[in-house]
């Protein structure tokens, strides 16, 4: 029975979304249109027997239904990308218009400045206020009216399209709209998601491929991750699969199997993958993470989370047999597991001291003098780098959760 996705937006913004799935046969799509952002509530909850999944045009929809706890289905947004951007200021540009003074909503403040520098455009003047839950269609035109009459911007680019119809007769608006990429991807973590709600495998994982030209033998490569390959407007490529599949592939994110392949082919290869709860973050975290792979070296996959973990691949690493380190040394677990050689150097001395016990938390904390948190964390970063293995619990006679017993080979 095939998947159906209700999607939500201002009904422009539907049709659009229904017409590009419907081209790339995304199962079937159910619009549901509202006239205003405020009706998303009753636009959900009216659509609750109709829909195995939602699927919101932007961010602000999908954080109102958040808020209401109406979610009670698989449900992400459409994000709107830094090319979706750049795109705009280029016709604003062709028109004729300053874009050195620039008013944006909704769109990450750090987001837009790379999006800016890395198109040699000035950011100095930009005015930039991120979406959060509880800004209001009337904060949003208030923000530009207002950096409009300080003489801080000259052009006023909103992602909400309520704002839009105010400020277009007020100043010079543009209106973003989610691009076809954007659009295609998120709808692919969806129905991945969704299939696998009862997993958890399920969470989103992207990938961004940077090579230096195309490769009619990447769609190949990519096949053992169980997911679909997309061109990005950048010229890079995206890959949608989901947490389960990338951690098996990757023999729990050690190893890429077709970044050597890919390096002997073009010389450079930098692959990143983002993990996270949405196609939206997930997207955002594999461009962090591709672009630490190009600081690494030539050949490189970097793996982000939400944790604030980058695990980092070298493309002449290997995969553990159960918890070993990995060729290279200790620079190249330094970079994978995100842990200086400092601290792996003084884990190293505990490991020893401790080869026929193994080590938790709470030693870890004592011996690094940090709070047990933050040794949790270091431990959960040497097993993801694959040279630390939970074996089981020990009861130490304390109250509370019994700590996990790893076997750390450094």
């Amino acid at each position: 029975m095939p998947l159906t996705v209700g999607v939500i937006g201002p009904e422009d913004l539907v049709r659009k979304v229904v017409a590009v799935g419907g081209q790339a046969g995304a199962g079937r799509l159910l619009p549901l249109p509202y006239r205003h952002e405020d009706e998303t509530t009753g636009v959900v909850t009216g659509a609750a027997s109709a829909t195995d999944a939602l699927l919101f045009t932007g961010v602000v929809p999908h954080s109102l239904a958040e808020a209401a706890g109406v979610l009670d289905r698989p449900a992400m947004y459409v994000p709107y990308s830094g090319a979706t951007l750049l795109r705009a200021l280029v016709e604003l540009l062709r028109l004729g218009h300053d874009v050195s003074r620039v008013s944006i909503d909704t769109l990450r403040r750090d987001e837009v400045l790379e999006t800016l520098t890395e198109a040699k455009l000035p950011t100095e003047h930009i005015q930039v206020l991120p979406y959060r839950p509880g800004l209001t269609s009337q904060d949003l035109v208030d923000f530009h009216l207002e950096a409009r009459e300080t003489g801080r911007s000259r052009v006023a680019i909103t992602c909400l399209g309520s704002a839009f119809h105010v400020l277009e007769h007020r100043t010079h608006t543009v209106r973003l709209a989610p691009s076809r990429h954007s659009i295609l991807a998120t709808l692919q973590a969806l129905a991945l998601a969704t299939a696998g709600r009862h997993s958890g495998d399920a969470q989103v994982a992207l990938g961004v491929i940077d090579l230096p030209g195309a490769d009619d033998r990447l769609a190949d490569d990519v096949r053992i991750l169980g997911g679909s390959l997309a061109a990005l407007p950048d010229g890079r490529r995206l890959v949608v699969t989901t947490r389960g599949v990338l951690e098996k592939a990757t023999d729990r994110f050690t190893r890429i199997p077709f970044l050597e392949g890919l390096a002997a082919r073009h010389g450079t290869a930098h692959i990143g993958f983002g993990l996270g709860r949405t196609a939206a973050e997930a997207e955002a975290l594999a461009r962090r993470a591709v672009n630490r792979a190009r600081s690494v070296g030539a050949a490189a996959g970097v793996v982000s989370m939400t944790d604030d973990v980058d695990i980092v691949i070298d493309g002449a690493a290997g995969g553990p047999d159960g918890a070993t380190a990995p060729r290279g040394g200790a620079a190249l677990l330094a970079r994978r597991s995100g842990i200086s050689p400092q601290t792996l150097d003084r884990l190293r001395e505990l490991a020893s001291e401790n080869r026929g016990e193994g080590l938790t938390a709470h030693a870890v904390a004592e011996h690094l003098s940090v709070q047990q948190r933050t040794a949790r964390r270091i431990l959960k970063r040497l097993e993801r780098a694959g040279v630390a293995v939970p074996t089981g619990i020990r009861q130490e006679g304390r109250t509370g959760r019994p700590p996990i017993v790893y076997r750390v080979r450094l």
